[in-house]
């Protein structure tokens, strides 16, 4: 239930020629897959969902998969699960299953059991009205109130830490959350509040609530920028798995895109990026690009294109350390402005979006946005352009291309007119005024004047 790493890995198998059912290439998922990097960062439970996706792909052999989830989820207490893995592996669905999986099932049952009796009466108490009127805001004052007045001792409140672990460990994750909360408003233990938050975190993403699963992203960030018991080593992989169970609410849920993007802007967590898990430039990509023309206000709008400078920035510095097509994409369009190679890139994006976990939600926005990308760039750097021509770049056909060019001119207001008869587009670039030039170069200097001054001072 703790955010430690997962060995599981994907089961390798031979190079396979040819596309999937979806028309995905299978060369190219297996080679841009992210999913061993992403799994030493997750949870066992929510790494379950990753291996079930890629079974659903077919990218790699199915029983190896089914036999990769088995490892999975065996030190789990999801019993009745593993046995029927156990029967899908062995093809063997009309006989019973060994005897151990009995055996384990039952002792589950008992440990259940147990721990339903040793947290009875202090889970009575939170469920009584008369006990919770008399709560305040400050923790110590009510775990005083209740060993003063109901007999309750530390062991029962970490009982309900190991209550909370038992129904997590037995895939009942509303449950586990509601546990885990009565566990952590009630315990001072520092080191055990924060387990518990990580464990109320998986059960928020598990049971899909992505408003609960982002006050605990808060909460987890507040602890591990403020919480002195936590070393830079420790601050550093808790910013690492953070990173990587917020692509859950990210992909999934609009109302997050924002905060999650400005956390993951911020100075500390683009370095724990660059330090420890560059891959995850592939997701930020995407979120920064799908979200890029969504509009909004002038604010929002100003913040969007700052973080896509930023993005861009980023993929620059590190395009040594980690490439795939959606960066290589950004890469070649905007620090090569090589649009032949942004064309190519943009291709092979879409096997990797659709046969990444995270993102396949996500595959049509992005080549629909990519798109306005190719064409904002190239029209600005050409007075005439062939509608053939940019129709190619965008991989579309010419009357395709036509309408897309269209609906742009029209959607974005671009100063163009089209000649039909010669097939083109006559773009209108207005001088930019003296005024507004010196206003370009000395924007911002104030700012950087101030910093070198603190340098210098320093």
């Amino acid at each position: 239930m703790s955010s430690e790493e997962a060995q599981t890995a994907p089961a390798a198998a031979p190079d396979t020629d040819g596309v999937t059912a979806e028309g995905i290439s299978i060369e190219t998922a297996r080679k841009y897959d992210l999913t061993p990097k992403i799994m030493s960062c997750l949870d066992r439970h929510l790494i379950f969902h990753l291996l079930a996706f890629m079974r659903d792909q077919q990218i790699y052999p199915t029983q190896d998969l089914l036999q990769n989830t088995y490892d999975l989820l065996e030190p789990t207490n999801m019993t009745d699960y593993l046995m029927d893995l156990w029967k899908q592996i062995h093809g063997k669905d009309d006989v019973d299953v060994p005897r151990e999986f009995l055996q384990k099932r039952e002792k589950v049952m008992q440990e259940w059991n147990t721990l339903q009796d040793e947290t009875a009466k202090i889970t009575g108490l939170l469920e009584n009205p008369d006990v919770i009127s008399n709560f305040r805001s400050d923790k110590m004052q009510n775990l005083q109130f209740l060993k003063d007045n109901h007999g309750v001792t530390d062991d029962m409140i970490d009982a309900l830490l190991r209550y909370g672990q038992g129904a997590y460990s037995r895939g009942s994750y509303g449950q586990a959350s509601d546990i885990l909360y009565s566990f952590r408003i009630l315990s001072t233990d520092s080191d055990k509040v924060n387990q518990a938050t990580w464990g109320k975190l998986a059960c928020e993403i598990l049971t899909v609530n992505w408003e609960g699963a982002m006050e605990e992203i808060q909460k987890i960030k507040e602890t591990i920028d403020t919480k002195p018991f936590l070393s830079p080593v420790a601050q550093l992989q808790q910013r690492t798995w953070l990173i990587h169970w917020a692509l859950f609410p990210l992909f999934n849920h609009d109302a997050a895109r924002e905060t999650i993007l400005e956390l993951l802007f911020s100075p500390n967590f683009i370095n724990t990026m660059q330090t420890s898990c560059p891959w995850v430039l592939r997701y930020l990509a995407v979120a920064v690009i799908t979200n890029k023309n969504r509009g909004g206000s002038s604010r929002a709008t100003a913040v969007q294109q700052k973080q896509f400078k930023d993005l861009v920035r980023v993929v620059r510095q590190e395009l040594y350390e980690y490439s795939d097509p959606i960066t290589e994409f950004i890469a070649a369009l905007h620090l090569d402005f090589d649009f032949e190679e942004a064309q190519k890139k943009l291709a092979e994006a879409e096997d990797v979006l659709r046969s990444d976990f995270f993102l396949l939600g996500s595959a049509e926005s992005f080549v629909e946005c990519a798109r306005h990308l190719i064409s904002e760039a190239y029209c600005r750097i050409h007075q005439r352009i062939d509608i053939k021509d940019l129709s190619q770049r965008l991989n579309l056909s010419q009357d395709d291309g036509e309408k897309w060019i269209v609906n742009l001119i029209r959607d974005t207001r671009v100063d163009a007119k089209i000649d039909y008869k010669n097939g083109t587009v006559i773009m209108n670039h207005p001088p930019q005024s003296v005024y507004q030039q010196v206003i370009e170069k000395t924007k911002g200097g104030f700012f950087r004047t101030q910093v070198l001054h603190a340098a210098v001072a320093r």
